[in-house]
């Protein structure tokens, strides 16, 4: 399996669930691709401005965006090649899901680091 993860809405503040996301991926042996368009790199890891930025393969985005806003990225985000898209909680965007799964992508609302603490992932 592909161990590349995106993160949509990645943060350098320690107390931010993306970035606990980050850190206990890594620790899990994914491998994290960073998305947001104000930092050069978080903890030593490049980040991409976008997604469409990204040119590796990626397995799953996990989404840590408010729904106002990944309601703006909404074409990036079906455009994204991926075969998961978790929405975290605060994330859900029912108006993604049905284009999503038309286009052969799972669509989860999940806790990344329950999925990842409970082998779900």
């Amino acid at each position: 399996m592909n161990k590349n993860v995106a993160i949509l809405g990645a943060s350098n503040h320690p107390d931010r669930y993306s970035h606990k996301a980050q850190l206990l991926l890594l620790k899990k042996g994914y491998s994290p691709i960073l998305v947001n368009p104000t930092h050069q790199e978080i903890d030593g890891i490049k980040c991409y401005t976008s997604l469409d930025a990204i040119i590796e393969p990626v397995h799953t985005l996990t989404v840590y965006v408010s729904p106002e806003i990944s309601s703006k990225l909404k074409k990036d985000i079906l455009n994204f090649k991926c075969h998961r898209v978790i929405f975290n909680p605060g994330s859900e965007n029912d108006s993604l899901y049905d284009d999503l799964r038309k286009n052969g992508v799972e669509v989860e609302e999940a806790c990344t680091l329950v999925l990842l603490n409970s082998g779900q992932f």
